[in-house]
């Protein structure tokens, strides 16, 4: 009675979250088309979101097998933009955290990130403009390999560990809020570790990978016992944002990062894709998958996918 009380509380939940969220989506779409239309006015311009994507799964005598799960995702952005005359400044501030509880294995972290983007622009000719434009990104929390460290007792990453901060000059196309790309061929790059982190590997070749500290080896690309990195390079970045059919919209955002001093050739990528399905005004069902490459934090792709019912709130 008490697994079904639950079941039933949370299809509830989930029903109305639903309705909910799609309704706020409509509202978001049309402030959105608003500000667009008011883009050549001089001042201040501000909008943003929040929403909430929840899963859920249930089971009582499942003969097939199944285990109970619950898990939100929580994501919010907040969008600060500025004309005046020639010159233009956008600023978009992001920030998501979600986490996942399942019986066998308790409560886990799927999703960290705080990142900060602003640019600053000056019409040159048509849709192009010079421009000067910054990137920080970090995370909330600590995180931890759950399936090596299962006592959570040598974490990998955390807060400032590491952080990302990129700057540089460079020109600006912009098209409107929903096209635009910036090129910059002198960008530094600044990776942070504040502090200490592990990561797994098999120093020993024995085929057991163990916790090493990043007072020993490599971490992030940062030389062992070293706080930080200076790079200098070639940064390339766009955004695109289509209406593939009445009620869902695709969201790009891709960014290239390929650095003079070491390995060139080795570009690094971080690339994210946001499907939209509206419902209503405030819900929508969401579908997230981004991939990154960079080799000084992992020698492969990394690869995250989140989907689930979205409850969106306008701020």
């Amino acid at each position: 009675m008490k697994r079904r009380f639950k079941f039933s509380l949370a299809l509830i939940l989930v029903t109305f979250g639903i309705s909910f969220a799609q309704l706020n989506t409509v509202k978001s779409e049309l402030e959105r088309t608003k500000i667009r239309e008011k883009d050549t006015l001089d001042g201040w311009k501000n909008f943003g979101q929040v929403n909430l994507l929840l899963n859920q799964s249930a089971f009582s005598n499942w003969v097939a097998g199944g285990e109970n799960s619950i898990a939100g995702n929580l994501n919010a952005q907040y969008n600060f933009y500025y004309k005046k005359g020639s010159w233009t400044w956008d600023n978009l501030l992001q920030g998501s955290y979600g986490l996942s509880s399942t019986e066998s294995k308790g409560l886990r972290k799927t999703d960290d990130r705080l990142e900060i983007n602003s640019i600053l622009g000056e019409k040159a000719f048509e849709n192009w403009s010079y421009s000067l434009f910054m990137n920080f990104k970090t995370q909330f929390v600590n995180g931890y390999h759950y399936d090596l460290d299962e006592d959570r007792g040598f974490r990998t990453s955390g807060l400032f560990k590491p952080a990302y901060l990129t700057f540089g000059p460079g020109l600006l196309w912009r098209k409107s809020q929903n096209f635009h790309f910036n090129l910059a061929p002198l960008t530094s790059k600044v990776t942070f570790l504040s502090g200490e982190v592990f990561t797994y590997t098999d120093l020993d070749g024995d085929g057991k990978k163990e916790a090493v500290s990043s007072n020993v080896i490599e971490t992030y690309g940062v030389d062992p016992g070293k706080s930080y990195r200076y790079e200098l390079g070639f940064y390339a970045a766009g955004y695109y944002k289509a209406s593939l059919m009445e009620n869902i919209t695709m969201e790009n955002i891709l960014s290239l990062y390929s650095n003079y001093l070491e390995n060139p050739k080795n570009v690094d990528l971080d690339y994210t894709m946001n499907l939209i399905f509206k419902i209503n005004k405030y819900l929508s069902t969401n579908l997230s998958v981004q991939t990154i490459y960079d080799d000084d934090a992992f020698s492969g792709f990394q690869i995250r996918e989140v989907f689930g019912l979205g409850i969106n709130v306008n701020l």
